[in-house]
């Protein structure tokens, strides 16, 4: 379920009814996904990665939307 909330995209209502099925408790799930974005926060913070303000938004989706992803 991390990997595929990670990597692959929106983690779906069936992943965590598998994850249920399987024994794992509401509560671990929580403290899974809250340690994975802790780790992100703390790898941003410790990288100095920022969130652009909405300029620097703007100005990609207007490249993006003239040349689109490659």
């Amino acid at each position: 379920m991390l990997t595929k909330l990670m990597r692959e995209g929106p983690v779906r209502d069936e992943d965590m009814r598998a994850l249920l099925a399987a024994g794992v408790s509401p509560e671990q799930v929580e403290d899974a996904v809250a340690f994975v974005f802790d780790v992100t926060n703390t790898l941003a913070g410790a990288f100095g990665f920022t969130v652009p303000g909405p300029k620097a938004f703007e100005a990609g989706a207007a490249f993006l939307l003239s040349r689109g992803y490659r």
